[in-house]
């Protein structure tokens, strides 16, 4: 695994099983150059660290997006080299904020595949817990918009009830600033014709979505940054 100094320290072998890919996509994309090379170690054998498996995550986001290869050529080409993997996630979950909710049926097997690590079951009961997944008939109901989000929240050292009680913290607020900024924009259009509504909504939407993201995510940060300074670790 990968340590706390980001040391990369993944085979190809752990990279893929992690991503939920097979060693032939991961290489693939290597000689494609959407992935960085390893870091070459004794016996030459390569190493993979924490950004390789963010950027990798991020390809196989756009692709479910439906984006061709040179579409993802281009999108990564745009992007600062030196992206970290913290910010290589947070484009993912920007990628990732326009899927469609899709929902697939499928065995444990084929779940700890997407999920790129074995499940034991009170993992499977955790992800249940979070409406990540849903059990019946020997088999699950996967929403894989939140499969990758609730796979990492399995190793966040907090209980629970505090993700539980997090997620509906989000969701209210959410759906309140939703509220009050729909009801906004709908004055502004209250007195205009259906082409104008149609086209206020087709732009004021990944406009809201990136602007909403971008000041919690700022926020969080002021906030983390001030909790940490009071607790003497910052």
């Amino acid at each position: 695994m990968t340590t706390d100094a980001q040391e990369p320290t993944l085979t190809i072998d752990e990279l893929a099983a992690r991503a939920g890919v097979t060693v032939r996509t991961v290489r693939f994309y290597g000689t494609k150059g959407l992935l960085p090379p390893p870091e070459i170690g004794p016996r030459r054998v390569g190493h993979y660290g924490r950004e390789h498996l963010a950027r990798l995550e991020l390809i196989e986001e756009l692709q479910r997006q439906g984006m061709t290869l040179a579409a993802i050529e281009r999108y990564l080409r745009q992007l600062p080299p030196d992206l970290s993997a913290h910010d290589l996630a947070i484009h993912r979950a920007v990628v990732a904020s326009w899927a469609p909710d899709t929902v697939e049926t499928m065995t444990r097997a084929e779940l700890e595949r997407r999920a790129g690590r074995p499940l034991t079951d009170a993992d499977a009961e955790r992800l249940t817990a979070m409406d990540v997944v849903r059990p019946g008939n020997g088999a699950y109901d996967v929403d894989l918009g939140l499969l990758r989000l609730g796979v990492r929240l399995l190793d966040v050292p907090v209980s629970q009830e505090a993700i539980l009680a997090a997620r509906k913290v989000l969701i209210e607020h959410s759906r309140a600033a939703a509220h009050e900024l729909a009801q906004l924009f709908r004055g502004e259009v209250s007195e205009r014709g259906p082409r104008d509504v149609k086209s206020l909504s087709a732009h004021m939407h990944p406009l809201v979505v990136q602007a909403l993201l971008t000041t919690f995510q700022r926020s969080l940060k002021e906030e983390l940054g001030e909790w940490l300074a009071e607790s003497g670790t910052g």
